[in-house]
């Protein structure tokens, strides 16, 4: 089991991110395995099948230009994927902040949700 996240139960849901090595910006891994922004983007997996996909995107994390590779076990809500975790909460949604602080590219997605 990958050493950020070894909480996952055996029945639940994990999605892979990581850190973009062009801007450190966190990224999620979607179902065509391309690396997008927003956890809603992000595709869902098996926790029983987490540490294959681990391991085939860690082999090419150099490839992609990302680092930290690792699993986030997440719920399904009404508005869809939720990290279990409240470190992960914070990463997937964003810094607790001020309206007035919150970066563009951040205030348009929560102005969309």
């Amino acid at each position: 089991m990958d050493r950020r996240n070894n909480r996952r139960d055996e029945q639940g849901l994990s999605v892979v991110t990581a850190n973009r090595l062009l801007d450190g910006r966190i990224v999620w891994l979607d179902a065509q395995g391309k690396w997008q922004l927003f956890i809603q983007q992000a595709h869902p997996f098996p926790n029983a099948e987490m540490e294959q996909v681990l391991a085939r995107q860690n082999a090419k994390a150099a490839a992609d230009e990302v680092v930290g590779v690792y699993g986030v076990q997440v719920e399904q809500t009404s508005s869809g994927l939720l990290p279990i975790t409240t470190r992960e909460r914070i990463r997937a949604l964003g810094p607790s902040v001020h309206a007035e602080f919150t970066p563009a590219w951040q205030a348009a997605q929560h102005a969309s949700a």
